[in-house]
């Protein structure tokens, strides 16, 4: 018997922002969900507007799978796992056995096409556009926090802005200037032109 996916179900309980005074709480399941679905729209952003050929269903499956092993080792905050290289290091050292355990349940057979998903240690095209996704849907939720007056999140805001313009990928900029805006208006303003 397989228990992977009933540990992937609990990912829904998994919270996450938890240092942070929340307007809307999130869950690690819907992040996911959010990462994939942002995923996919940096890669249709790279094929039709720029001309690349990036695999899109591979890169929202890695996507979908990017936080898996949170369900063991919950959403650690970025302040508390980038304070230092040593934690950072512990805490990826961490991620790889829960990877390991959380592969262990999958039937054998089935274990190299999930290894592949779950515990990546490798930085490619693929996982960069993964990445962006990620650093998109916390741009994403500092917005919406602070368009629902929560200061909190003023500061992760204009940090993530940072990272984003880091990343110098031309996806990424055109989903904030074509996207993004409307990310920051009320269902009223979307819906008079």
């Amino acid at each position: 018997m397989s228990h992977f996916f009933a540990y992937m179900y609990r990912l829904k309980h998994i919270e996450r922002w938890s240092l942070m005074r929340n307007t809307t709480r999130d869950n690690v399941a819907e992040h996911s969900f959010h990462v994939a679905m942002t995923t996919h729209m940096l890669c249709t952003i790279a094929n039709v507007v720029f001309g690349k050929a990036v695999n899109s269903g591979m890169a929202v499956t890695i996507a979908l799978f990017h936080d898996a092993t949170e369900v063991f080792t919950g959403d650690i905050p970025t302040p508390v796992k980038h304070h230092n290289p040593k934690i950072l290091a512990n805490f990826r050292e961490i991620e790889h056995l829960a990877a390991e355990r959380l592969i262990s349940m999958i039937p054998a057979e089935l274990q190299p096409t999930y290894a592949a998903l779950i515990d990546a240690k490798q930085e490619d095209e693929l996982r960069q556009y993964v990445k962006a996704a990620d650093l998109l849907d916390a741009y994403v939720k500092c917005a919406f926090e602070l368009c629902a007056g929560n200061r909190e999140f003023a500061v992760a805001k204009r940090q993530t802005e940072q990272k984003l313009k880091q990343l110098a990928m031309p996806e990424v900029d055109y989903f904030l200037q074509k996207l993004a805006p409307s990310l920051e208006m009320t269902l009223d303003e979307m819906s008079n032109p």
